[in-house]
């Protein structure tokens, strides 16, 4: 059975190609074509994740941290199934890769892994105030980037190491509660795991990220809700009212569902590490929408926090322009490494 692409594998070297041939001397071309909408994907991604934490901070005023993470999941996979129904009585999507029996592994990692992070961001959520969680979500490019290092191997750039200690410092300063006892705020630390949670799903849909990304969001919609909401009933939670179901339900297919899906589908082209580097203009679109709509006003340690954290996303998105620019490039060594993946073993 093949086995399937390594983390590396990029938009340098097409899927319709065998490894280590490249499809035609236009290599350098078909990256930047693929590369550009790929960023594009994933801000997008990024713009509709943003909203979910000011949203699901006002609905956890009504509905439990459980309870609600299970919604937004079930919202996600109810509809990408709708789309997925509209697509196909349109005859789209019809070129796309059905999951196969090799991406069990990782579509089990996944759906435990979705299970246990909204359930932890909602707990966190409830404890602390949602622009210091839009802001802690970057924390996510941390872990992410170095579980794709040390578990995928997927190389990481001086520019993204400085990032991530600059992001890490910025998620400390967020985290601590009283600087004068050094006590860090629980809810913080929720967050954090929560974004470590994610750090290694984001490497397990790296490795299915070939497939129909429609079908990845379904069975991670469906999988993981259905998996909060049983958690969720044991805790002796109910379902709120109608109309907060229907509200978290949509919340979900906008914020998870879309989000999601435009996230695997930048995934194949920039990996899992650079696709979360741009990913993080997310933390700041929701830092300002909890601002305007929860009007308060943080302390002198979020602005400190603010500006090490744009100084480290902004490393990040660097790191990962000058990463594709290299392997568009077919004369340099990061450039030679890409299509030539065989050499790299």
């Amino acid at each position: 059975m093949q086995s399937p692409p390594p983390v590396w594998y990029n938009a340098a070297v097409p899927a319709g190609s065998r490894r280590g041939k490249p499809h035609s001397g236009k290599q350098g071309v078909y990256t930047k074509n693929k590369t550009v909408p790929s960023i594009l994907w994933a801000v997008l991604a990024a713009a509709l994740y943003a909203v979910s934490t000011p949203v699901s901070k006002l609905l956890l005023r009504d509905i439990p941290s459980t309870m609600l993470a299970a919604l937004l999941y079930l919202g996600a996979g109810l509809g990408m199934l709708l789309l997925g129904a509209v697509r196909h009585g349109l005859g789209r999507g019809t070129s796309e890769r059905r999951l196969s029996r090799r991406d069990l592994p990782f579509a089990a990692g996944m759906i435990l892994l979705d299970i246990a992070a909204p359930v932890c961001l909602m707990a966190g959520l409830s404890r602390t105030t949602p622009a210091a969680v839009s802001l802690l979500n970057n924390f996510e490019i941390v872990a992410t980037a170095l579980i794709a290092l040390a578990v995928f191997r997927e190389p990481v750039g001086r520019r993204l190491w400085l990032a991530i200690g600059l992001i890490t410092l910025s998620s400390m300063i967020l985290s601590f509660e009283d600087a004068s006892s050094l006590q860090f705020s629980a809810g913080s630390l929720l967050v954090l795991l929560a974004c470590v949670c994610w750090g290694f799903e984001n490497n397990c849909t790296r490795m299915m990220s070939g497939s129909d990304p429609l079908e990845i969001v379904v069975l991670k919609g469906f999988g993981s809700g259905l998996g909060s909401l049983a958690i969720a009933f044991a805790l002796g939670q109910r379902l709120p009212a109608a109309r907060l179901v229907c509200t978290a339900l949509l919340l979900g297919f906008v914020a998870y569902g879309l989000s999601i899906f435009f996230y695997v589908y930048a995934q194949r082209a920039l990996g899992a590490a650079k696709t979360s580097a741009y990913y993080a203009v997310s933390p700041f679109i929701g830092t300002a929408l909890s601002l305007v709509i929860f009007r308060e006003l943080p302390g002198l340690s979020f602005w400190a926090a603010l500006v090490i954290m744009i100084l480290g996303a902004w490393l990040a998105s660097a790191d990962s322009k000058s990463a594709n620019a290299a392997s568009a490039d077919p004369k340099s060594a990061d450039g030679a490494a890409a299509y030539a993946p065989e050499k790299r073993r």
